[in-house]
């Protein structure tokens, strides 16, 4: 597999949220702004190519029996910095985002790509996929965000443009609208085929 394939497959053909659909909670429950969507997503991007990059480092010096709890450490470790950053330098956004910060480290994707991707290939080919599929969940955040944002407050970004239907902002909106991406997604994926 070269190199740009790796970085690329995590943004559209293995999306985490929209194609495999891993990390649905934090999609439902942070997307109601696009800020709160952009905020999350790097979040868990730095987490990803952090985590992938030690535990591919790692691996051959991770005995096999512990290897589940080591990658929890790992990552563990990575979400208490960005947790720790984003209190000291971004206040706003961390009490926004609230819990589904340190969840982080229980989030499928990320320990999904530590235990079926960074522990079997290089620490490139690592580095790539950490990146590649943090991309692509930011990307799907950010989209379902925009969609709820723009239909449940009628703004974009804070800026008003009309009065929005408020279903959109609560959770049953949320899976509506991610429902609705995920069917586009999938729907264009069939067609390119």
């Amino acid at each position: 597999m070269s190199k740009w394939s790796i970085l690329t497959k995590g943004i559209i053909k293995e999306n985490p949220t929209l194609v495999l659909v891993l990390g649905t909670c934090p999609s439902l429950a942070v997307t109601t702004s696009v800020s709160n969507a952009i905020g999350m997503g790097l979040a868990t991007t730095f987490v990803l190519l952090m985590s992938n990059m030690l535990i591919s480092s790692l691996k051959s010096v991770i005995p096999n029996k512990v290897r589940i709890p080591a990658f929890i450490v790992i990552i563990a470790t990575f979400v208490s910095i960005v947790d720790l950053i984003l209190q000291g330098f971004v206040p706003v956004l961390a009490a926004s985002l609230g819990i589904f910060i340190p969840l982080i480290v229980v989030n499928c994707i990320v320990l999904g790509r530590a235990e079926a991707f960074a522990s079997k290939n290089s620490v490139l080919d690592s580095i790539l996929d950490g990146i590649g599929m943090g991309i692509g969940f930011t990307f799907a955040l950010t989209i379902i965000a925009a969609f709820r944002e723009l239909l449940g407050s009628g703004s974009i970004l804070g800026h008003k443009l009309f009065d929005g239907a408020l279903v959109f902002v609560l959770a049953p909106g949320a899976f509506f609208v991610m429902g609705f991406v995920i069917a586009i997604v999938g729907y264009l994926k069939r067609e390119k085929n």
